[in-house]
């Protein structure tokens, strides 16, 4: 076994791990620093005090973002660009959302009446946009109520205490039976979560196989099942990708669109 690899299943190891590249970054940061202060002179030097005073003072330094591409999360903006075509396509005459990237919330409101709940409520004010508190292991909604709903990366958090949340192994569990359970026949249920090879990270996350999440939510029919990879080569959303090649995924993001069918 290889020493990287040796360590990783040390306790600590990738906190560690994670300090030593703070270390590294901390060197970089320090020529970063004297090139910032090379810049600040020559700028101040060849500036008009007339339009703006060039103080040193003032400055705020912004020292890592000279990237010769614009970097983003592949999970977050992929899977809420996902959720938000899901919307455009079946136009709900009301979406409700559990505790996803406030984001989310934020934009699709400009185009749906939007409800966002969360354990911990957002302040946030806009037109169209109301954000309540919930439970998502104890929703107060009634049984077959909603009709557009998600819920996404949030569910693999549940239960491990990462957001001041009780610990509870089962939390997951809980948390998508009642999505399950307030979903009304006809209505579509958008829900995101890490899939790949089963593993739970404490106090991270949980990650899951397809067949896991498709067995959980048992009652509901799988419309479509959409894949964001790690790695940049395989593109952005994958639509129904071979069950094989999500299940070898180490940090996959998974995009099921779920309905529960009229009986």
């Amino acid at each position: 076994m290889k020493p990287k690899e040796l360590l990783l299943k040390m306790p600590f190891a990738r906190y560690g791990m994670h300090l030593h590249n703070n270390q590294v970054k901390r060197k970089t940061r320090k020529a970063d620093t004297e090139t910032f202060k090379k810049q600040f002179a020559a700028f101040s030097s060849a500036s008009d005090p007339a339009r703006f005073s060039v103080r040193w003072e003032d400055c705020f330094p912004i020292l890592d973002e000279k990237t010769v591409e614009t970097n983003f999360d592949r999970h977050y903006i992929y899977h809420t660009a996902w959720a938000a075509r899901c919307l455009a396509e079946t136009k709900p005459g009301k979406h409700i959302d559990i505790s996803s990237k406030l984001y989310f919330a934020a934009l699709c409101s400009a185009f749906v009446p939007f409800e966002f709940y969360d354990f911990r409520p957002a302040n946030l004010q806009l037109g169209n946009l109301a954000c309540k508190s919930a439970d998502l292991t104890k929703l107060h909604f009634e049984t077959n109520s909603i009709y557009s709903l998600s819920c996404m990366h949030t569910v693999e958090h549940i239960g491990l205490g990462r957001y001041g949340d009780e610990l509870d192994p089962s939390g997951d569990l809980k948390a998508m039976a009642e999505l399950q359970r307030v979903l009304a026949p006809g209505g579509n249920l958008f829900f995101v979560v890490p899939v790949g090879k089963p593993k739970l990270m404490f106090n991270a996350h949980r990650i899951y196989a397809h067949q896991q999440i498709v067995s959980y939510f048992n009652e509901l029919k799988l419309v479509k099942f959409t894949l964001i990879t790690e790695n940049f080569a395989d593109g952005g959303l994958l639509d129904n990708p071979p069950l094989e090649f999500t299940n070898a995924q180490d940090y996959g993001c998974g995009c099921f669109w779920f309905t529960k069918e009229k009986a």
